[in-house]
């Protein structure tokens, strides 16, 4: 198989090397000290005490690499406008495009069921450009149960966790996706098939909504946050407006917030992906964790204060910083 991976980061470095050791045709867009990194030392992965290499095509330009059979997508939200605009030359008819993102993608209501099909989302792709570049009848979501880190341009080191969780963007499953959770469990992934993706991606957004942007904020880790009782308390507050959102959807979320404090507290003293932007200088990701939660409140008819007041900060705190 022919794979890209766009985005060479913590989460596209971890699957490319897994693919590539697999035996695949790996390529990689990347940039700047990433782009060089790679092209002379191969994209590298610490895993288990030792570092795997492997050689890969790099490249800044899509067209250098030319129609892929799996496109994988894991870049933050704030860089797919770009992605949308240089993607073509990736894509041909039988191209799959795997998004392995946070938060809420641009194709999340097509499978919300008919109520929802062909709205967009405009505080993920305010102008339908992403839409338009990337066909949702090619694209399979992904959910990332990982924890991985960019140890130096090239470099990743994985942590813990080996779950890929995979289903079709417009929410049904079929022979492409169960093929490609083959593909992937061949690699080295516990990779599983999703009859409807926006469930694993609202679920996994229901505590990341919360703890990244509050991290960003406030510089602490996963476990300080929720050791304030203030802060645990705002933080319930927001996961109930999106449980909320989310039973209107279609998707409700049986648990309670204080259940999913529980399993976050013991991951310990984790330091989220968001805090790591912030500290490194780069663009948050806002958007795709929180203001499209408030926009899929309007979509439904939920008051989302809390919500709101998170945004609000977050993005003052972003805008500040100039990293939104």
């Amino acid at each position: 198989m022919k794979a890209a991976i766009y985005g060479a980061g913590a989460i596209g470095g971890w699957i490319g090397v897994k693919l590539a050791q697999a035996g695949h045709e790996v390529g990689v867009i990347a940039r700047g000290a990433t782009l060089a990194a790679v092209r002379e030392h191969g994209l590298r992965l610490i895993e288990g005490g030792s570092t795997h290499t492997v050689e890969v095509q790099a490249d800044e330009h899509p067209a250098a690499l030319g129609v892929q059979d799996l496109v994988v997508i894991a870049v933050k939200g704030p860089a797919m406008a770009s992605v949308a605009a240089q993607i073509a030359p990736l894509l041909g008819p039988q191209t799959i495009v795997l998004t392995a993102m946070n938060g809420v993608p641009w194709w999340f209501c097509e499978g919300l069921g008919s109520a929802f099909t062909g709205k967009r989302l405009k505080s993920i792709d305010p102008d339908g450009a992403i839409a338009a570049a990337i066909p949702t009848e090619q694209t399979v979501g992904c959910v990332v149960h990982a924890s991985c880190l960019v140890e130096a341009p090239g470099v990743i080191r994985h942590h813990q966790g080996n779950g890929l969780i995979i289903g079709e963007a417009a929410g049904r499953s079929g022979e492409r996706v169960n093929a490609l959770a083959g593909t992937l469990a061949a690699a080295g992934f516990n990779a599983s098939v999703s009859e409807q993706i926006q469930r694993d991606v609202w679920y996994k957004l229901w505590g990341n909504m919360t703890m990244n942007p509050i991290s960003a904020i406030t510089g602490a880790t996963t476990d300080r946050i929720l050791s304030d009782e203030l802060v645990r308390g705002f933080v319930t507050s927001i996961m109930l407006e999106a449980k909320e959102i989310g039973a209107r959807f279609g998707i409700p979320i049986d648990q309670h917030p204080e259940d999913r404090h529980a399993v976050t507290l013991k991951l310990g003293a984790m330091k989220t992906s968001m805090l790591q932007d912030v500290q490194a200088g780069k663009a948050v990701e806002l958007d795709a964790l929180v203001s499209a939660v408030r926009e899929l409140g309007q979509l439904t008819g939920v008051d989302t204060p809390y919500t709101d007041a998170l945004l609000g900060l977050a993005r003052l705190h972003a805008r500040t910083l100039g990293l939104y």
